[in-house]
C-alpha cells in the first residue's frame, strides 16, 4: 500500500540552513524533469511556516504544474516576459559597452536572462505567491509576504532545485486572475519557477559586510563585520559613500 503524503515526513536537508543561506541563488535554467509531488509538499510546508503580522496568514500560493490551465498561465507570463526583457535590454544597453564583449558578466547576464524568458513556460514549476489583503494596501505590507517566500525559496535549495523571483506577470495581471480565478482583492506579489538546476548553486557573491552593516554611525562598520575566509565579492549596487537624498 502506497503511504500517503499525510503519513510522510518532511525530507531531510541536503545542505545545511547556514549554508543554503549562503548558497541560494538566482536559478534561471532547469532540465526538463518534473517535481515530485513530496518535494512540493516539503516546500510549501516550509512557505506556510513563514511569519505574518498579526499571525493573520495572509499568504496564499498557487502552484502550476503541468495541466492545461497551468500551461496556459505560463505561456500568458512568458510572453510578457520576453516583451520585458527585450525592452529592458535595449534601454539598459545590454549589448554595448562591455556587453559587446562575449565573456564580459554584462553580456553573460544578458545571455541568462534571454534563455530565461525564451524558455519561461518550460519551467517545471511556477508558484503564484498571492496575498489575501485585509485593508488597503500599506508600505509595510510586504513584510506579511516575503518571508514566506524565502522560506520556498531557502527549502527548494534545501532539496536539491532552485528558483528566481520576478515580477513578469504584472503585465497580464488581470487576464491571469480571470484565468486562475483569483479574486480581484488578491495581491499576486511575485512569480517563482523553481526547477531541477542545469548548473550548480552559489555560492553567491554581495558587497563586503563592511560596506552593508554599520555600528553605531552611518558608513562605520563594528569591528566584527568581516566576511568569512573564501567570500566571494560583487560591485553590484550603490557604491559606497553614494549620497542619500
Amino acid at each position: 500500500m502506497t503511504k500517503s503524503l499525510a503519513d510522510t515526513p518532511v525530507s531531510d536537508d541536503q545542505v545545511g540552513l547556514l549554508e543554503g543561506l549562503a548558497t541560494t541563488r538566482a536559478i534561471r535554467r532547469y532540465s526538463n524533469e518534473p517535481i515530485p509531488e513530496q518535494a512540493l509538499r516539503d516546500m510549501l510546508f516550509a512557505a506556510t511556516r513563514a511569519p505574518s503580522g498579526s499571525n493573520r496568514q495572509p499568504f496564499r500560493f498557487v502552484v502550476l504544474t503541468d495541466s492545461g490551465r497551468a500551461n496556459k498561465a505560463k505561456a500568458l507570463i512568458g510572453a510578457a516576459a520576453v516583451k520585458f526583457w527585450a525592452q529592458k535590454r535595449a534601454n539598459d544597453q545590454y549589448d554595448k559597452g562591455s556587453g559587446a564583449d562575449p565573456n564580459s558578466p554584462k553580456s553573460r547576464m544578458a545571455r541568462t536572462m534571454q534563455h530565461y524568458v525564451d524558455h519561461f513556460h518550460e519551467a517545471p514549476c511556477l508558484i503564484l505567491p498571492c496575498m489575501v489583503r485585509y485593508r488597503p494596501p500599506t508600505p509595510t505590507e510586504g513584510a506579511s509576504m516575503y518571508p514566506a517566500v524565502q522560506n520556498l525559496m531557502l527549502a527548494a535549495r534545501g532539496l536539491g532545485y532552485g528558483g528566481v523571483i520576478t515580477g513578469f506577470h504584472g503585465a497580464v495581471e488581470e487576464e491571469l486572475k480571470t484565468l486562475l480565478g483569483i479574486p480581484e482583492q488578491v495581491f499576486i506579489a511575485c512569480t517563482v519557477t523553481i526547477g531541477k538546476p542545469q548548473g550548480r548553486h552559489g555560492p553567491v557573491r554581495r558587497r563586503p559586510m563592511s560596506e552593508l552593516v554599520f555600528g553605531d554611525l552611518w558608513e562605520e562598520a563594528p569591528d566584527w563585520a568581516v566576511d568569512p575566509p573564501g567570500t566571494q565579492f560583487t560591485s553590484a549596487g550603490p557604491p559606497k559613500g553614494v549620497k542619500v537624498v
